[in-house]
């Protein structure tokens, strides 16, 4: 089975938790814990600690804040705000909802994908397009398609920034 282990969420915490703190934005975590007691109550307990522990007075001084919401809740939020924070979702969460935003704005090609591990200096970024597998399949039987470029662009720019980053420049 795949799960999530108590180290491995302590990193998760604290890389959310730099990200946020670098950009001087506040952090929300979401997860379902009223329903995955156990599992998603890890997630919850675990943040609240890393934040206590490493993060709070830095956070204040900083002017910013770290909250759980349990998803629905931080769903309508994120509908309804005018964005400036860091959301911590777990895999699937951020996956379905960063593709929803993104699409509302006009296109999964107009945002960024970056993964970041808790050293901050490994990442993946990748094109956000979602639709390329489908138009794969359709080009394989060989129909027309067109995938929006600019996702990889933006992908790009995100390895160049974190190089950038990596070299002091």
């Amino acid at each position: 089975a795949m799960y999530n282990t108590d180290e491995s969420i302590r990193a998760f915490a604290e890389a959310s938790m730099t990200t946020a703190y670098e950009k001087k934005w506040p952090l929300y975590l979401s997860t379902k814990n009223t329903i995955l007691k156990k599992y998603d109550g890890r997630f919850k307990d675990i943040f609240q600690e890393v934040y206590e522990a490493n993060w709070k007075s830095k956070f204040e001084a900083a002017g910013i804040w770290y909250e759980h919401r349990l998803i629905d809740d931080m769903v309508a939020y994120a509908l309804k705000s005018d964005g400036g924070y860091v959301w911590a979702c777990k895999n699937y969460d951020g996956d379905v909802q960063s593709d929803m935003l993104a699409q509302g704005f006009g296109s999964l090609g107009l945002m960024t994908s970056v993964l970041v591990c808790p050293d901050g200096k490994t990442i993946e970024a990748e094109a956000a397009h979602g639709t390329v597998t489908r138009h794969y399949r359709v080009h394989q039987k060989g129909g027309e398609t067109s995938t929006n470029s600019i996702a990889s662009i933006f992908a790009w720019t995100r390895g160049l920034a974190h190089r950038a980053k990596l070299d002091d420049n």
